[in-house]
């Protein structure tokens, strides 16, 4: 009787957490994001990572941050690398409890597809894997990036199969295990020779399975008191038109212009972009001296200086201080942005069909047309006579194994170089 009971007791406290914890899932429809009730989801993120350590670990740092988050009007963050053996589960619902949603990056340290030396290989594979098992369980997980930036200059859109081989084969993971169809997509610098055929190729095709659930773009164009077209906003709306997957600046914040007043959120969630892009991630958390940080959790000290929970000068937890006045900027500008979109319920895809994959031109866009994926196993070999893919294919129905990523916070504003200088690195290098 009284295992009963305590069997019981178990049960409804297990049932009050799920409530207590409880929040509508997001899913990727045709060009938008959705809650699971069918209301339109739209970003408004931050890019968070402390350390080069996993941030979803310290659950009491994470519910101190979660809240300032909430006040200041986010809804979700986005991290790059993580530790997947990890214990994620009080951060997450910390976050979960604020209505933060996470996008993660799969990639690590050592696993990242590298643009000069490009492969997708089964230590790579397992790695990502082990990433989506850690965090697929969890229903605050929007997304899940293939890769941030592996492509940052103009020359090496050679690598760009690789990425939508890594998605594909991601993918297939995903629905082989039974997990929640989390988008899995890709996040790109913003390089001018590259528009729009890097969002175009990875969405292009008749096999839905080989291209990325959603395209996030870090763009810093819009400094200061900007508009439209002088800010290059009004080329990256018209590139989106009918673009069939979510989009959506997975980095954005340009600080330039001093202080940051953020007058672009106003464009991307206004009636010129909202129907066709789905929010952005403002770069980034924690002030650092790279100067974009939101909040800070103690002054700078030197960069030698040893104490806990400083690295590199920078104290790296504790209560979070929002820095004056671009937290308050933010905060203004997200208060009053509050786009309805569509009901899922009344959203017609029908009309939305893949891009056309992009044809390789010299000194350009260098892969051509919907090019025959590379297997796992495969490694690009360049040369002045083309590119080939060689290596010993091996079946991607692998399983999980590794983990990180690169920098403390992932990538930056990228310029793109010119079509000149990629024509003399480059020549008539093309994909065949």
């Amino acid at each position: 009787m009284f295992s009963n009971v305590l069997a019981t007791t178990g049960l409804l406290a297990g049932l009050a957490i799920n409530v207590v914890n409880a929040i509508p899932t997001i899913e990727a429809v045709g060009a938008k994001f959705f809650y699971s009730n069918g209301t339109q989801y739209y970003i408004k993120g931050i890019a968070y990572q402390l350390t080069d350590a996993d941030p979803l670990i310290d659950a009491d740092q994470c519910k101190l941050d979660a809240a300032s988050m909430q006040t200041l009007g986010a809804n979700a963050i986005r991290v790059y690398h993580v530790d997947p053996t990890g214990d994620h589960s009080g951060c997450m619902s910390a976050f979960a409890d604020a209505g933060i949603y996470l996008f993660v990056d799969l990639e690590t340290f050592n696993t990242a597809i590298d643009p000069t030396n490009t492969s997708w290989n089964q230590t790579q594979f397992n790695a990502y894997a082990k990433v989506m098992d850690a965090f697929q369980s969890f229903d605050n997980t929007a997304g899940f990036f293939i890769g941030n930036e592996v492509i940052a200059l103009a020359n090496q859109s050679l690598a760009a199969p690789y990425i939508k081989a890594a998605a594909r084969d991601l993918k297939a993971y995903r629905n082989s295990k039974g997990y929640r169809n989390i988008p899995v997509g890709y996040s790109a610098a913003d390089i001018a020779e590259l528009r729009p055929m890097l969002q175009n190729y990875l969405a292009c095709g008749t096999n839905s399975s080989e291209s990325v659930d959603m395209f996030g773009l870090n763009a810093y164009e819009w400094c200061g008191n900007n508009n439209m077209m002088t800010s290059g906003y009004n080329t990256l709306n018209t590139y989106a038109q009918g673009y069939n997957i979510p989009i959506f600046f997975s980095e954005t914040g340009c600080n330039t212009v001093q202080p940051r007043t953020f007058e672009d959120q106003s464009a991307i969630f206004g009636s010129a972009m909202n129907d066709i892009w789905s929010g952005a991630i403002i770069y980034e958390w924690i002030e650092e001296t790279n100067n974009y940080g939101l909040i800070s959790y103690g002054p700078e000290v030197a960069a030698t200086a040893v104490a806990t929970n400083v690295v590199a000068g920078i104290s790296r937890a504790g209560t979070p201080t929002p820095v004056t006045p671009d937290y308050a900027n933010l905060h203004s500008q997200w208060e009053t942005l509050t786009p309805t979109g569509v009901a899922s319920s009344a959203y017609n895809t029908a009309t939305l069909t893949p891009p056309a994959c992009p044809t390789s031109t010299p000194g350009g866009w260098l892969v051509n047309g919907d090019v025959k994926l590379p297997s796992l196993g495969q490694t690009l070999s360049t040369g002045a006579s083309g590119a080939a893919a060689t290596g010993t294919p091996t079946s991607s129905g692998a399983t999980p194994s590794s983990t990180k990523k690169s920098g403390s916070n992932g990538g930056k504003e990228i310029a793109g170089m010119s079509a000149g200088l990629v024509g003399v690195m480059l020549g008539f290098m093309y994909w065949l």
